[in-house]
């Protein structure tokens, strides 16, 4: 009789707590391959994400948000808010009531007061009680609301990507109590050769090529422990890459005194704030029509680029033509010439970005038509099981990704 009641007590015992906590969701992981153009895909070098979309699901591209840049659109996919909205407004970036120039000075960055104005996607899953980690993710060490990742790459440390590669398969081998929800992986070596030589050029094959290699390292970690199947990687990109040429530079020196004005940004876009008594002046000369720019007081910006309405917008904001730079001469001193550049329209071939998923959440063999990258967040809130924050997606985009 004590061995039937205590059988009866034992399974009573694992009911409630069945019913106390429900089985975790699978795993999530990003992996973000920075730079990575949609077309790059066609390439016939990436035979694993080639396998990846095949058996799961690839949109012909993802329309990256406007600047197409990449701290902007990392924060944009865990927050699926256009940067106008969450704050990150572009690389680098002035706010006059925050001291430093964001992206250009040592630091300034990790000031969580550029993060707040809205919540990204491990801060709610902090709150929700999930663990989660981070590999170079852009901004993931930043405090924001008091959150860190619980699992994150030891700060100034260099690792190859199969490193960074290993310390994923090591979190997803912790015991479940341990186990990350959300996992987060950037690899930055496709932009990097885009940058230096082009787009369109053996040294980006290669990039692609060490790209393959390390997400074929993780496929096969995966299937080693019996995940490939029970977790949901999603392989995605910020932005493409277009050519430029240092004969394509419009030189901001030769259109306006920069005494009369900061800089705020500089690339494929280049955006200015007037010093006082100066505003009329500048926009004058700036405002005029340019055969490769196109520059705009910030309320003037075209509605469909979701830019204009935050404070840290410069107040004069100019787009470069495509394959064009705009900077002025003492910045692009202090850079490389570079063969390769993204910032540009996001309507823009040559900025589109990539997207892939695979795992039990998604349907196999289904090509999504191109949407907007802000659409993504409340994917990955749903298949981590938290309530998004608010957000600009349109979760009806990828409805037919799901199972």
């Amino acid at each position: 009789m004590r061995r039937l009641l205590a059988a009866i007590f034992a399974l009573l015992t694992i009911s409630a707590s069945a019913d106390a906590a429900p089985p975790a969701k699978p795993t999530l992981i990003v992996l973000s391959i920075d730079g990575f153009r949609a077309d790059y895909l066609d390439r016939g070098l990436t035979p694993t994400l080639a396998a990846l979309a095949a058996n799961g699901v690839r949109a012909k591209a993802m329309r990256p948000s406007f600047p197409s840049v990449t701290v902007p659109n990392h924060y944009t996919l865990m927050t699926g808010r256009y940067p106008d909205h969450h704050g990150v407004v572009d690389n680098t970036m002035r706010d006059a009531s925050l001291p430093g120039w964001f992206g250009a000075e040592d630091k300034v960055d990790l000031d969580p007061r550029w993060w707040q104005e809205a919540t990204p996607l491990w801060v709610t899953a902090h709150r929700a009680g999930l663990k989660t980690a981070t590999s170079f993710w852009p901004g993931d060490d930043v405090v924001i609301d008091g959150v860190t990742p619980d699992y994150a790459e030891a700060p100034g440390v260099r690792i190859s990507p199969d490193q960074q590669v290993d310390h994923v398969l090591a979190w997803l081998d912790l015991p479940a109590t341990q186990r990350p929800a959300l996992v987060r992986l950037h690899f930055g070596m496709v932009d990097t050769a885009g940058h230096l030589y082009g787009p369109d050029t053996p040294q980006v094959n290669t990039a692609i090529g060490a790209a393959e290699e390390a997400v074929a390292h993780l496929v096969a970690g995966l299937k080693a422990r019996g995940l490939y199947d029970k977790v949901n990687l999603v392989v995605l990109s910020d932005h493409g890459m277009a050519a430029i040429a240092p004969e394509r530079t419009i030189f901001l020196d030769d259109l306006i005194d920069l005494k009369d004005v900061q800089v705020a940004t500089f690339g494929a876009e280049g955006g200015v704030d007037p010093l006082p008594g100066y505003e009329a002046e500048v926009g004058s000369a700036l405002l005029k029509a340019h055969d490769h720019m196109t520059c705009w007081r910030r309320k003037d910006i075209p509605a469909r680029l979701h830019y204009g309405a935050n404070p840290r917008v410069p107040a004069i904001f100019c787009l470069a033509e495509v394959g064009w730079s705009v900077i002025d001469r003492a910045d692009a001193a202090h850079y490389p010439k570079l063969l390769g550049n993204h910032g540009y329209d996001p309507a823009d071939p040559t900025q589109w970005a990539i997207f892939i998923g695979h795992g039990p959440a998604f349907r196999a063999g289904v090509t999504l038509p191109m949407f907007d990258n802000v659409d993504v967040y409340q994917l990955f809130a749903r298949l981590i099981g938290v309530r998004p924050e608010p957000n600009d997606g349109r979760p009806a985009d990828l409805s037919a990704a799901l199972r």
